[in-house]
């Protein structure tokens, strides 16, 4: 049973939420800056009617400690389906030949990653996925979303189910996920990948926690090699 203070705290978090986006409504950054770096690229894979800009408290990190971090516009506020945001992924790491690429995502860039890496990826440039507070398991929440790009995060969406039937990547996953998410009743837990349980609650939140941080550095400390 949830309790008051988890209740309190997931009212935060969903103030985080909104006030990030409202800021980065008037902040369009464009991630100027983030190309240099001698360890393996990260591509950003944000979650839906989200920008780039949730993922930077991570991407700030991540650059610090010499990852090139690389963006994808095309995505805007994440409203297209996983198949065709997968699709855009994969097209922008081969024009730039990016390889042992690490993605690094939210929420739906978690689904995103795990096609790409399944389906996409056919000349294995993907070294892995790290994915904070992904629906794996799409979210009972979904039968009352108010439209379709919410109503894709069922259980029983097509994509999700065949994502979830193909086990093979799983082992080149990190899923990292809150001890309570609101937006995700099931969790996050992922059979076969390497699961970090953060000792948290809220969907949001945690993308600026050092507990994140420390998780995600954790998760990626492994890759050598470059570009």
């Amino acid at each position: 049973m949830i309790s008051l203070r988890d209740i309190g705290l997931s009212v935060v978090d969903r103030g985080y939420q909104m006030r990030e986006q409202t800021r980065h409504l008037v902040q369009r950054g464009q991630g100027d800056g983030y190309s240099e770096g001698v360890r393996p690229p990260v591509l950003l894979l944000p979650g839906v009617y989200e920008t780039w800009q949730f993922l930077r408290p991570v991407a700030d990190r991540l650059h610090a400690l010499g990852h090139p971090i690389h963006l994808l516009p095309e995505l805007g506020y994440n409203r297209k389906t996983v198949t065709a945001s997968a699709e855009l992924g994969q097209r922008y790491l081969e024009t730039r030949d990016l390889r042992n690429v690490v993605l690094v995502a939210h929420s739906k860039g978690g689904l995103i990653g795990k096609h790409m890496m399944v389906t996409d990826d056919r000349d294995g440039r993907i070294d892995r996925l790290v994915a904070v507070n992904s629906p794996f398991g799409g979210s009972v929440l979904a039968r009352y979303a108010p439209n379709p790009v919410l109503r894709a995060f069922s259980p029983a969406d097509v994509t999700l189910v065949s994502l979830a039937a193909n086990l093979a990547a799983n082992h080149r996953i990190t899923s990292i996920y809150s001890r309570l998410d609101p937006l995700i009743p099931g969790g996050s837990r992922l059979e076969g990948a390497t699961n970090i349980e953060l000792p948290m609650v809220g969907h949001f939140r945690p993308l600026a926690s050092p507990e994140l941080f420390e998780a995600v550095e954790e998760s990626i400390g492994g890759c050598e090699g470059s570009q």
